[in-house]
Parts: C-alpha cells; structure tokens; sequence
C-alpha cells in the first residue's frame, strides 16, 4: 500500500542488487522544460533516472535548460508553430501546446524504436493510443488528482444548445480545448499510473479503479539547497506558492488577522494574483510582508519559524517538501500531500477551516519546544524518505512494473 511505502525509507540498491528488468529505449514528454523551477525540476530529475541508467531514448518538452543531460537526447519545442495562435486566451492556446506535444510524440512512438512511454495526464492521449497499438508498455504521471475529483457519482448538468449555428472559426477554435473524455480515455489506456499521494490515490480508488494500476511516487527535494537555517528572533509565519484560493492564501490571510499576535509577522512568498488582492486589503495587518516571486525560495524558508499552506487541491505541493527540509513545522492539509502527518511534523487542518488555521498558528506561537520537535522530525522525514535519489529509485521501480504488466 502506498501508505506503507511512504513510511518505510525507500531502498537504494546497491551494485550487487540483482539486475532490474528495465527498457532499452524510454520515450519521456512534457508540457514543461527541461530543467528549471517547478515542473521543469521534476522532469529534470525524472530524466536523470533513465539517462544514468543508459535508456533514455528521446525525451520532447517545450525547452532546455540544463547540461548534464546531452541536447541530442531531447527534440525541444521552444520555437514551435503554435506560436502563431499565441493571441489566443490561455486555455485554447495552452490546449493546442499540449495537443502538439501530444502529436509529436505519437510520431516518435510509431517509428517502433521504444519500448517503454512515460508522459503527464492531459499530454499522451494521442500518443498512448499509438503506444497501445504497437504494444508498448505506458506510465501516465497525474499532477494533481482525478479528473473528477474523489466523488463516487458525478452529476453534470446539460449544457443548453447555444443559438444559432457556430461558424468555422468557433468550431475550431472550440477543438483545441482539451475535455473531460480525453483525460478519462488517458487514464484507461495507459499501463501504470503514477500518483503522488494518497489523497490523489483515493480519488482513482473511488472510481474502480484497480490496487495495482496505481504507483506511489511522491516528490522529491534538494536537501543540500534546502535545509534549516537560524530561527528569527520573532515568530514568523511563512506562506509560499501562488497566491490564489485553492492555495488557501485567502483562509491564512483572516487567520492572521483574527489573531493579531504580537511580536510576530507573516510572510506571503509567491507571485500575487488578482483573486488574493481583496483579501490583502480586508485583512491587512502591518506585520505582513509580500515578498513576491523569488527564485531563491530556499532564502525565505530557512529564515522561518512555520510555513502555512491550507491548499484546497493539490498533487503533492512541492513546497512542502522544501519547508520540511528547512525543518519548518508546517500547518497545512491533508489535500496538499503526505509529507507532514499530524502532530508530528506538523498540524493537519481541513481546507477552508479559518479557525483551525488560527488555532494551530497560536498554538506554535505559543509553544517553541513544539516548533524545535516538529521541526527536527520534518527535516528527518525528507532525508530519510523524500530526496531524489528515494524519487528515482521508485521511478525505476514503476518502469520495472509496467513492463511486467505489459508482458
């Protein structure tokens, strides 16, 4: 069960471990680069499981940013003819990146040369159906959950008939949206699928869908680059990722202005979106500091006492990982992934809950012992479960898997 594996320390094989049973050739795309911040570090450290392991066939993304990995290896989009639509609002625009990815694969896939296709949810439908008919093993990675969420019946209301007939522009630009269906038909044709966390696994469980077709595959973090640094003199709560609702940043914002703490200030560390203006201004306090976007992340954390993420929806927010290997306790969701659990990295609140958000920051505020402990287990959790080398030891893993289920 994954819950098992996320409790255990993942193990690293060693030179004598018996040989696994891996592909010869990996076929890997991405709507992200290669290398960089965010999803861009994700793929990164996915492709130096297989580059290290001699299989990395071809690797197609929207960029390059790094250099360990040869460019011969990887057909980078960057300058790609969708660029000729970019007018376009950001769902079509997005929706027809995604669709060209998606065809660029599907062409590699059929000249026959792969033997094993690892892509995101949204970016392969094409794609695994060629990888289906050609017989080769598939690994679909879903970023956040189900397309439908964790409920058991999804009720969806008829879309009216709009008036009048649509013209040939409307219709086609209508065909670059990606839907529901494709995602759904994403999820049945592909061999594995690779969640990252147990809530996003209990969303596939609530569809019928199979123990076995699921693979746990938490994130991993830099625990050189990120790691505890002094505590600040005064309590200072951080906040880090976008600011946007689902993030919860509105629910953060009224628990510290209920509390009023004093000797104490929050920091907001993302990049500010219009939805979280309104909010700034109804609860403003003079101890809040918007830092804004950063790229040295790693800079705030470490200078924190706690980080608050109430996230509403999730895959397995890689903030958490960063805060905990900064030794922060973190008051956060069971939504926002498995790194904490509660009481003892930290104080698992439900989304939306104000009060409980207040209450958990007060009593941090309140109890210092508390922040050093939980801080100490956090930091020991990542080291000891959550750092690269444990991501592409279980990565091997599901590409072992699927290519026995295949079989």
């Amino acid at each position: 069960m994954p819950s098992e594996i996320l409790n255990a320390r993942a193990p690293i094989r060693s030179a004598t471990s018996e040989p696994r049973t891996l592909p010869r050739h990996l076929l890997y795309s991405i709507f992200a680069r290669i290398g960089g911040s965010g999803l861009d570090t994700d793929a990164f450290e996915t492709l130096r499981a297989s580059y290290r392991g001699g299989f990395l066939g071809k690797a197609i993304a929207y960029g390059n940013r790094q250099q360990e990995i040869p460019a011969s290896l990887i057909h980078s989009l960057r300058w790609h003819p969708v660029r000729l639509i970019s007018f376009l609002d950001r769902p079509h625009y997005y929706g027809a990146k995604k669709k060209y990815l998606d065809w660029i694969a599907s062409q590699h896939l059929a000249t026959g040369r792969y033997d094993l296709f690892h892509s995101w949810s949204g970016d392969c439908f094409r794609s695994l159906r060629v990888a289906k008919r050609l017989r080769i093993p598939s690994v679909v990675e879903i970023p956040t959950w189900h397309r439908d969420g964790g409920k058991d019946k999804i009720e969806r209301p008829k879309m009216a008939a709009s008036p009048g007939k649509k013209s040939s522009f409307q219709k086609w630009k209508a065909g670059l949206l990606l839907e529901r269906n494709r995602f759904i038909e994403e999820y049945e044709l592909a061999d594995l699928l690779l969640v990252l966390s147990e809530t996003a696994a209990d969303t596939f469980r609530a569809r019928g869908f199979p123990e076995e077709k699921l693979f746990y595959l938490p994130r991993g973090v830099d625990v050189e680059r990120f790691k505890p640094g002094l505590r600040p003199a005064k309590f200072r709560a951080v906040f880090a990722g976008a600011l946007i609702k689902r993030k919860g940043i509105h629910h953060v914002l009224e628990a510290w202005y209920r509390l009023n703490l004093p000797d104490a200030e929050l920091w907001l560390v993302g990049f500010m979106h219009d939805e979280a203006k309104p909010y700034l201004r109804q609860f403003w306090r003079d101890n809040i500091r918007v830092v804004g976007f950063v790229r040295d992340l790693e800079k705030y954390l470490s200078q924190a006492t706690v980080h608050v993420f109430p996230s509403q929806w999730e895959g397995s927010a890689k903030v958490t990982y960063e805060a905990a290997a900064c030794a922060l306790p973190q008051i956060t969701t069971r939504e926002a992934g498995d790194v904490v659990r509660d009481g003892i990295e930290g104080i698992i609140v439900k989304p939306g809950d104000v009060s409980a958000i207040a209450m958990a920051l007060e009593h941090l505020y309140r109890h210092p012992q508390m922040v050093e402990r939980m801080g100490s287990a956090a930091r020991r959790r990542v080291v000891e479960n959550f750092t690269w080398d444990h991501f592409r030891t279980r990565l091997l893993d599901a590409y072992e898997l699927a290519i026995r289920m295949a079989r």
